[in-house]
């Protein structure tokens, strides 16, 4: 006979799968458009929240698609909720964040500016997922962020880069592949392990002064490898595991930013720290 543990798994991880399908779709419905949820100028931080959120989608990504899970469960949880769009090239649409990653947290300074400006407040909290939680650390430590952000989430970000697997390691074999990739997705060279771009980065040590930081990781990541490379290290840093909050949860690299509600959950936590609960498997359902 099998133990239970064996027969529970999978039953475990079926029903997180759908709760992370399910219950985000309904909450997006919910929300209406995106004007009508988050990227809401009008929005007034309260006193619980009195920091603005602002999304940073990841390579690929765009200030809408990326956030039909998060930003409304963000929404619904009483924060003034905003996403942009960056790292665009001429004649691509809709796919975002595949130019020059210094470029782009410029981009991301004149949002947060705009959003401190609206809403009133002194700071923001930045979540991030993917690329989308690398860039900001280069907003913070050369343009000034510091002093404007208070907290900064990465959801399975490229904070020293990626081998993808080792693929990265066979670009030398190709002559000229390595020029073609910098020349035409900036974003993907500088996101290589070992690329300037995050040697420059990474010098001096992975924080600034006055940030808290959070990574949330999963062990199932294929895109950015190895999954240890997301953390951080460094004063006021917290690196979480996925699977060390929830042992079945199979979430890969874009589950965990786009539908992932137990990552959801930690989000939260992240952002308000003095009213944390403990984020366990039973978070996919709230």
């Amino acid at each position: 006979m099998l133990p239970w543990k064996r027969v529970l798994r999978p039953l475990a991880a079926l029903l997180l799968t759908a709760a992370a399908v399910t219950v985000p779709a309904a909450t997006a419905q919910a929300a209406g458009a995106p004007s009508s949820g988050w990227n809401n100028y009008s929005c007034k931080p309260s006193t619980a929240h009195p920091r603005p959120v602002v999304l940073v989608h990841g390579t690929l990504g765009n200030s809408v698609d990326n956030w039909l899970g998060l930003a409304p469960y963000l929404k619904v949880r009483g924060y003034c909720v905003f996403s942009l769009d960056y790292g665009q090239l001429e004649g691509v649409p809709f796919f975002h964040g595949l130019g020059p990653v210094e470029k782009s947290a410029g981009q991301l300074k004149n949002f947060v500016d705009k959003v401190l400006a609206a809403t009133g407040a002194a700071e923001t909290d930045v979540v991030g997922h993917s690329q989308g939680g690398m860039m900001p650390r280069y907003y913070l430590k050369f343009l000034g962020g510091a002093a404007k952000v208070n907290a900064l989430v990465g959801i399975a970000p490229s904070n020293h880069g990626t081998d993808l697997n080792g693929f990265t390691h066979l670009l030398p074999y190709f002559p000229g592949a390595a020029d073609l990739l910098s020349k035409n997705t900036p974003a993907l060279a500088d996101q290589v392990t070992g690329s300037a771009f995050l040697a420059k980065l990474n010098a001096g040590g992975d924080t600034v002064p006055g940030v808290r930081y959070t990574v949330i990781a999963t062990r199932y990541d294929e895109v950015v490898t190895p999954w240890r490379s997301q953390y951080l290290t460094g004063p006021d840093v917290r690196n979480v595991l996925l699977q060390d909050l929830c042992p079945v949860d199979l979430s890969e690299h874009v589950a965990i930013g786009l539908l992932d509600r137990v990552a959801f959950h930690e989000v939260a936590n992240a952002l308000d720290p003095a009213r944390a609960r403990p984020t366990t498997c039973a978070s996919a359902f709230e």
